[in-house]
């Protein structure tokens, strides 16, 4: 095995010792290839904080990333050097930052919001629901399985979500009759996946734990694929969760049949969901703990684009007793 190859192999292999997401680990392994091909394939061991350094202030500069994305880079760069090398980069000096990006959110009026779901069918308006009512991320909701699923208390427990947050959120009662519906279809296909020795992808090392846990109903996807495939390293038979730029097609196409003026996407309804609860007058803490988020600033974002004006306040003027009389008196 190449050396390179011999690197992004232990990087995967500590970044699934610490439990990071999958996401992660993609992400994290693209940044690092990139960083060595900037370098002229020079191996990371024989460079130091002056090339990551430069690394950072190329994609600000000529790649003209965002802010979150230099974040990330410089995320996965620190993993390779603290984590995988055991090699203290230390002070970075001086390199140039991306600019942070101030925009606001999309969000749906609740008008829009009916005229997407409108535009959708079956599975797909189940998700969509999901992404709305549920406030949840899209691939929280793809990569759902049986077990997260309690229609008789109307909750779904989002497992190792963004920051490997575990958090419990509502199944909307508008849904919960087609969810139902939905998963006695699934039903027969897992039975057939489980004949056959189909499995699906489990978390961690509960495959070697749990040896036919793979073919259980209560790990088996909420949205499974059409289509299996074979794992490369084991030769194992298994089914995905369904992808999620099939969702994202049938959104944006959803969007533009709707005629809605805006550039929505499937988080645009994770928005919606926040800051439709906010303008309900749920508090901004309960709000956090539905979307899974760690700081509540991040929350706050939401009560810039409520309704009722700049971050949820009334204007005094509306407070006002018959205030709306004010016609041209005074004006001469």
């Amino acid at each position: 095995m190449p050396p390179k190859s011999l690197l992004l192999q232990a990087v995967r292999d500590r970044i699934r010792y610490r439990r990071l997401s999958p996401r992660t680990e993609q992400a994290y392994t693209s940044w690092i290839v990139r960083y060595i091909r900037y370098h002229r394939l020079r191996h990371p061991k024989t460079m130091g904080a002056s090339e990551v350094a430069s690394y950072l202030t190329h994609l600000a500069t000529e790649k003209r990333v965002s802010a979150g994305t230099q974040t990330q880079a410089r995320s996965a760069l620190f993993f390779l050097y603290h984590e995988v090398l055991k090699s203290n980069l230390g002070d970075l000096g001086e390199f140039t930052w991306a600019r942070p990006r101030s925009g606001l959110p999309v969000v749906l009026n609740h008008a829009e919001v009916a005229a997407l779901l409108e535009q959708l069918e079956g599975t797909m308006w189940i998700i969509g629901s999901l992404l709305y009512g549920a406030g949840l991320r899209l691939l929280e909701c793809l990569t759902l399985r049986i077990k997260d699923i309690d229609l008789d208390r109307g909750e779904i427990k989002v497992r190792a979500g963004k920051g490997n947050k575990d958090r419990i959120t509502m199944i909307p009662n508008a849904v919960k009759s087609k969810l139902q519906r939905h998963l006695a279809v699934v039903k027969p296909v897992h039975e057939r996946d489980a004949a056959a020795r189909i499995g699906v992808e489990l978390p961690g090392a509960l495959g070697r734990k749990y040896p036919n846990a793979d073919r259980g109903w209560a790990w088996y996807w909420v949205f499974p694929a059409h289509r299996t495939y074979r794992e490369v390293a084991t030769g194992n038979h298994r089914r995905h969760h369904l992808h999620e730029s099939a969702v994202q097609r049938t959104i944006k196409r959803a969007v533009l049949v709707a005629g809605i003026p805006k550039r929505a996407t499937c988080h645009t309804l994770r928005h919606s969901f926040a800051t439709h609860l906010l303008e309900s007058g749920y508090d901004i803490r309960t709000v956090q703990e539905l979307l899974g988020h760690s700081d509540v600033s991040t929350t706050m974002i939401y009560t810039h684009v409520l309704n009722r004006g700049g971050r949820g306040v009334l204007s005094p003027m509306d407070a006002l007793v018959g205030g709306g009389g004010g016609g041209e008196a005074g004006i001469k």
